[in-house]
């Protein structure tokens, strides 16, 4: 491959070097000179390669190559942290009031097996171990909402470790000024949606959310009283409290309906395990902090040290292991009040939306909670409503004083954050106990979210709110947005929304308030998180230049970003790792706002403004590109292993393949990892030739003096390094139907010119190639535009390029040997059109199944049976051959096909 890459960068005329070597392949295999055995084994080799350079930048990424240890790291920053205040009731009100949350959300990002993640994880915390030799990276099955609560725990559970360590050395560096200091340091929490997010999700009930929610407290009880054993006596009253609240919390966890015990019997036994046992169970983390007093004064320093590490975590988390979010859609909220208040109006319609505002604000005038109860609960139909009664059940018997965050997809109306304080409060819930977020995402939303917040913020109810709960809740995604108007032009909105809001705030008044700032970033540059350094990644989603404007105008800020799924796990993945994630947060937490370098780009708004806005406009004409659908939906998310519950794009009948028309049909994850597949990272690069070429010169200026720009283009180094149009020019190759009439031209026999044919016009059939070649040449002509002014720009290397080639040459022999199929006559709506269509797209396991349905291996086995006659001639009337020559290689091919996605994906470093 660097052979042929060499050639074709050293000579005009070389072929292009993937074509080349996926031929090569393709052909080897057709002509039995290159075994499936063998390129399985080059397969793993790449794969096994690129997780090692995967676990040693992760290594990187979070800093441990550096001279010091994490434990040295949180020291550090504990000791900075208490050197800041000069007396220590300052230092008391500061460190109680997190800067920071860490939030894990269950986005479908668990590509990985248990165990190769774990490898992973102890490879980059002890890189002179070894990766064990595995035949499969791959997960034997999507991961069930239990498999993303085991993960989520595990590295929550290592989260609030490497907390105990930086609050211990907080204690420590305190008590050395301030000896009798009585402090609860939580500068930094941990939060969790996993099992609370029902946004798009119909396998969490609202008995699952209660039951998640009773494991996370009484796991929160257990870890405590695991800390204070050794500490403390067991008939302390201390001791006494949390072993009874153990036994209580199990009981009620026991007592919770599943999906196979709901009946309405089972929800009235639940109920009174909750209702009868308020007082042992607990029901506010503060009820403890009298026994925590009284034990404290009776240990010695060494263990009086100890407790008040155990209580800090313990207060700072509350009832629970993490903090909760919950997730519904702006749709469920609007339909919840169309449905109890009767209005009609779309509030997403501007001429009807001050109607709908003042209706609802007249609904909060008249507002008259109504109680709820259990019966209610199992009767309501609406999603919204139901899960708000499922978080006034939670905060009546589980935990009354944490507040529970809620946020809202896809808010795009001041209507939805005051409709979802009506449905609140409808439902008795206090201000104090929810705080409702809107999340922008969506390219409206990012760009006219001001309005949003100053319809709500006009609102007496809306103000009386924000100051019952004494802070602001914005939530940002880089979903939507960044495959929608490009990642770098949506990262450039965000921060424009986040000085808007402090405009907003100091005109309403409300600049007293705290101000959390939530980013879902993922862990790969398709979402917003930067590719290389957790530190670089904090600065990037909050630019020093904007925090120190919210500084200056003296509005506290509380920073939080999402770990998602098993990728984002991994940067808790062993308690070490865990530590170099907490001490990079501590670190940022502690930054000097005082003393930030002048960055050039914000002189220059009207540059930012167009060389982003020209991002954002190429980037919306792809989208609405034909072309690029049928990209998108050529596979579609037959190239990836289903990494998560939710549906990656609409489902046909099984029968017919469901059709991509428009990128909104899949989710933003698969919708970035099917990208990353095709070997171009469209949501990052396109329309950035277009901006550099319009802006030569201050490109050149600005990459080199403005750091903000450059940690900006960082993106788009890491997606032009895994990014090729050779890769990608190959496999719509493969959609042309050209290309296999002219294979059929070259046949040595008639029957391969048939297969070749027939090929041709399945392909023919599916339209692809009249939409693909325009697409492409766009594509193409901005990439150009990029190169020619940014030269040295990174380049994808050989080996990714050969998994490239191997995966094009596994499609054609996949394809080749499915024209060995015989003909049938159509059956039960299946059709050897249909067939083929699903091959095309590479619905393998589909075709295959309906292919063995028609094509039966059946029969009996009936060798050495005696039937005491003697034996007739058997008639085998199985199918073994279509079995053994076409359906198990094409299942062996394709489950190759996907490990070399795996391959893919390591080199990448994240999936979608």
């Amino acid at each position: 491959m660097r052979e042929l890459d060499r050639l074709a960068a050293e000579g005009r005329g070389a072929a292009d070097s993937v074509q080349a070597m996926y031929a090569e392949i393709a052909d080897s295999l057709a002509d039995g000179s290159l075994s499936v055995d063998a390129l399985e084994d080059v397969v793993r080799t790449l794969r096994d390669d690129a997780a090692r350079k995967r676990a040693a930048r992760l290594r990187a990424y979070l800093a441990l190559n550096s001279g010091l240890s994490p434990e040295e790291r949180l020291r550090n920053a504990a000791a900075r942290l208490v050197a800041a205040h000069s007396d220590p009731l300052a230092l008391a009100a500061a460190v109680s009031r997190p800067a920071f949350a860490a939030v894990f959300t269950a986005h479908p990002t668990f590509a990985l097996a248990s165990h190769v993640y774990e490898a992973l994880e102890g490879l980059a915390d002890t890189p002179d171990g070894t990766l064990p030799t595995l035949k499969t990276h791959r997960r034997s099955g999507p991961p069930t909402l239990a498999d993303e609560l085991s993960a989520a725990t595990a590295a929550i559970l290592r989260g609030r470790n490497a907390l105990d360590f930086y609050a211990g050395a907080i204690l420590r560096e305190a008590a050395k000024r301030w000896p009798d200091a009585l402090l609860a340091p939580a500068p930094i929490i941990l939060s969790s949606w996993v099992g609370f997010d029902t946004d798009g999700r119909s396998d969490i009930k609202w008995w699952d959310t209660l039951r998640i929610r009773l494991a996370l407290k009484r796991r929160q009880f257990e870890r405590l009283s695991a800390q204070i054993r050794p500490l403390l006596p067991k008939n302390t009253p201390l001791a006494r409290k949390i072993e009874r609240a153990i036994e209580i919390v199990r009981m009620q966890e026991a007592a919770c309906p599943h999906a196979h015990r709901h009946d309405p019997q089972d929800i009235a036994t639940f109920a009174k395990a909750l209702v009868s046992h308020h007082g042992d169970a607990l029901t506010s983390a503060a009820e403890t902090l009298p026994l925590f007093e009284d034990a404290l004064a009776k240990l010695d320093a060494p263990a009086r040290h100890d407790l008040l590490v155990a209580r800090a975590g313990f207060l700072a988390h509350g009832l629970s292991l993490a903090h909760i979010h919950t997730r519904l859609n702006a749709t469920q909220i609007y339909n919840a009040a169309r449905t109890r208040l009767g209005i009609e109006d779309d509030p997403a319609i501007p001429s009807r939306r001050r109607v709908v505002l003042t209706q609802i604000n007249e609904a909060l005038d008249t507002l008259t909670p109504l109680p709820v109860d259990f019966g209610a609960l199992m009767t309501e139909q609406s999603s919204a409503a139901q899960l708000m009664m499922t978080m006034a059940q939670t905060l009546k018997h589980i935990d009354s004083e944490t507040p529970i965050r809620f946020l809202v997809a896809e808010t795009e109306s001041g209507f939805t954050l005051l409709a979802t304080l009506w449905l609140a409060r409808l439902f008795g819930i206090q201000d104090r106990q929810i705080e409702i977020s809107p999340l922008f995402e969506t390219q409206d939303a990012l760009e006219h979210g001001e309005v949003l917040l100053e319809e709500a913020f006009r609102s007496p109810h809306w103000h009386s709110y924000l100051r019952a709960n004494g802070r602001i809740c914005l939530q940002f995604g880089y979903s939507d947005s960044g495959r929608y108007v490009g990642q770098i032009a949506a990262t450039n909105l965000v921060e424009r929304m986040r000085l808007r809001t402090l405009a907003l705030m100091k005109k309403h008044g409300l600049d007293d308030l705290e101000l959390v700032l939530f980013d879902t970033h993922g862990e790969s540059i398709g979402r917003g998180a930067h590719p290389f350094s957790f530190a670089d990644r904090l600065a990037y989603f909050s630019p020093p230049h904007t925090a120190t404007l919210f500084e200056q105008a003296q509005i506290r800020v509380r920073e939080e970003c999402a770990f998602q799924g098993g990728d984002g796990y991994m940067l808790f993945g062993t308690n070490h790792i865990a530590e170099a994630t907490i001490a990079a947060i501590a670190e940022h937490s502690l930054r000097d706002l005082h003393h930030v370098p002048p960055d050039p780009i914000y002189d220059e708004p009207d540059f930012s403004s167009d060389f982003f806005s020209t991002i954002a406009l190429s980037m919306t004409g792809l989208v609405a590109d034909p072309g690029y659908s049928a990209l998108l939906g050529a596979f579609g998310p037959a190239l990836i292993d289903k990494t998560g519950s939710r549906p990656s794009a609409r489902q046909g009948d099984g029968v017919t393949v469901a059709r991509i028309t428009h990128p909104s049909q899949l989710r933003a994850i698969p919708n970035n990892a099917i990208l990353q597949q095709l070997g171009w990272y469209a949501n990052t690069l396109q329309g950035l030739g277009e901006a550099i070429s319009r802006h030569n010169e201050e490109f050149e200026i600005y990459s080199q003096n403005s750091a903000r720009f450059s940690v900006a283009l960082d993106f788009a180094r890491q997606a032009l390094a895994h990014s090729d149009l050779g890769v990608l020019r190959a496999t719509l190759r493969l959609f042309d139907p050209g290309t296999w009439l002219d294979r059929a031209a070259q046949a040595r026999d008639d029957e391969t010119m048939r297969r070749f044919m027939d090929l041709s016009k399945g392909l023919e059939d599916q339209e692809f190639w009249r939409r693909l070649p325009a697409m492409f040449r766009r594509l193409q002509a901005d990439h150009l535009k990029l190169r020619m002014v940014w030269r040295d720009a990174p380049r994808m290397e050989s080996d990714e390029k050969l998994l490239h080639a191997i995966r094009t040459a596994i499609i054609q022999t996949i394809w080749m040997i499915s024209t060995r199929i015989p003909y049938f006559s159509p059956r039960n709506n299946i059709s050897r059109e249909a067939i083929t269509a699903m091959i095309v797209r590479l619905d393998i396991e589909t075709a295959v199944q309906r292919v063995a349905q028609i094509f039966p291996l059946g029969g009996d086995d009936i060798d050495g049976i005696d039937f005491h006659e003697p034996a007739a001639p058997r008639e085998s009337s199985t199918f073994r051959r279509e079995h053994e020559d076409i359906i198990q290689p094409m299942l062996r091919l394709f489950a190759l096909l996907r490990e070399v996605g795996v391959a893919i994906m390591h080199r990448s470093g994240a999936f979608g």
